[in-house]
């Protein structure tokens, strides 16, 4: 019997899906799953989530909640996390701070400013999961899902590197998905590779019977001009291979777009998405949390798109599985930094959880990953470190925010959002600092 423990079990849509997908195998279907979160309210809601769907799928599962992090991962298997330190509150400031000095940002969870802070919100959690884990459950395996995905990953390998840690993100997926729809080639026909960074990853091939799509992919783009009014085509474009993350990321890695108001209506950017996406989420909770305590079925269509379901169920039962993954880069893609996480194909069986190694990305994708990776490498050398220069410095080197700000007002916006944030951040990194 596997032991999952969910930790931020109230991002309760999200645990919907996945326990769908879970109670969906039979040999999953009678886990011990264990919801733990800090808010009692939106524990309560996923409790009662869980509870319904293993009612509905008649699986036997042995279900737990607690506000206890450490009972909650005391035996664990497989823990996954999905926590959000700070909230709609902290991803407010993220955003709206650095606009009122003219930075914008579309999602702000990976890289940028967004992405640094939020990362540094993050570590300090994570220190103590990792913590708790090596007492209480050294062999079990963590499914990472929360962003920014590659700095978590990186700073769970320099402060807990004995830790089995997997990244998981559905963005490859669902652009190869997307890819095929646009083509009119089905999905279960393709065969494809992609590694990269999160986020940033390129589809380096993508076959049906042996055969290149690619030129089709062209094609399409030649017949429908409003194609090209996408960020991520644009970047295919020019760069010759498809990146793996939606044009709302992808628009906010590099320094091309956002500075100017003319690409932002050429390629229909919505700047500060994210703050709209949060709000639907705000929305669709409370409207989940209505039904379940109202005792309405839950809309539990089971589509199994989300790999943490499927590493659990080939490490449980040996069932062979490949899947993208984010890990520490040893050696995988050699023309990236080593240590810092990647996103490359992995094997998944009952020995464990295998990257595969890549070699050389395309020399101009590894060129558009570095700024991204040397972001990530001072976020994560400011925390383990708790030098606070890093944290400027990483600011520094961003494309996007060096694009768009002048160092003074890079430096000040980095001490008003420590002062904002204060101990949410790591306890040496909440000063300011004279330039």
């Amino acid at each position: 019997m596997a032991s999952v423990v969910f930790l931020g079990a109230g991002s309760v849509v999200f645990t919907r899906e996945l326990l769908a997908d879970i109670f969906g195998f039979p040999e999953l279907a009678g886990s011990r799953i264990v919801l733990h979160d800090i808010d009692p309210e939106r524990l309560e809601t996923a409790e009662a989530i869980a509870r319904r769907i293993a009612d509905q799928l008649s699986a036997k599962a042995q279900i737990t909640a607690t506000q206890d992090r450490r009972a909650a991962l005391d035996g664990a298997d497989y823990v996954i996390n999905a926590i959000q330190v700070g909230m709609y509150a902290a991803t407010r400031r993220d955003f709206e701070m650095p606009a009122r000095r003219g930075l914008r940002q579309t999602i702000g969870d990976t890289i940028g400013v967004g992405g640094i802070f939020r990362a540094l919100r993050t570590f300090p959690v994570l220190a103590d999961i990792a913590a708790d884990m090596e007492q209480l459950c050294p062999d079990a395996v963590l499914l990472n899902y929360t962003n920014p995905m590659a700095m978590n990953v990186s700073y769970l390998a320099a402060v807990a590197p004995r830790l089995k840690v997997l990244g998981l993100c559905h963005s490859v997926y669902w652009t190869v998905r997307d890819l095929c729809e646009l083509i009119d080639v089905p999905y279960e026909d393709v065969t494809y590779h992609s590694a990269g960074v999160n986020h940033q990853a390129w589809i380096l091939r993508w076959e049906r019977d042996g055969i290149d799509l690619y030129p089709r992919l062209d094609d399409a783009i030649a017949e429908d001009p409003q194609l090209r009014r996408r960020v991520r085509v644009d970047m295919y474009l020019r760069l010759g291979y498809y990146p793996t993350e939606t044009s709302e990321h992808s628009a906010e890695y590099v320094p091309w777009y956002l500075r100017h108001d003319s690409e932002i209506e050429r390629l229909r950017i919505p700047v500060g998405d994210y703050l709209r996406v949060s709000e639907e989420n705000l929305a669709e909770y409370a409207a989940v949390r209505c039904a379940v305590l109202a005792g309405e079925d839950l809309d539990i269509e089971r589509e199994t798109t989300e790999y943490a379901p499927q590493v659990i169920h080939s490490l449980q039962t040996g069932t062979g599985r490949r899947i993208v993954a984010n890990v520490a880069n040893r050696g995988l893609i050699t023309n990236l930094p080593d240590g810092f996480a990647v996103e490359v194909p992995c094997t998944v069986d009952i020995s464990g959880a295998t990257p595969q190694p890549v070699g050389d990305l395309p020399p101009q994708c590894a060129a558009v990953n570095r700024p991204y990776v040397s972001v990530g490498e001072l976020t994560v050398a400011a925390a383990v470190t708790g030098n606070p220069r890093l944290i400027r410095q990483a600011a520094m080197v961003d494309p996007n925010t060096a694009a768009t700000l002048t160092l003074d007002d890079i430096w000040s916006l980095c001490d008003e959002l420590t002062l904002a944030h204060g101990e949410l951040l790591p306890e040496p990194l909440r000063t300011t600092v004279a330039p």
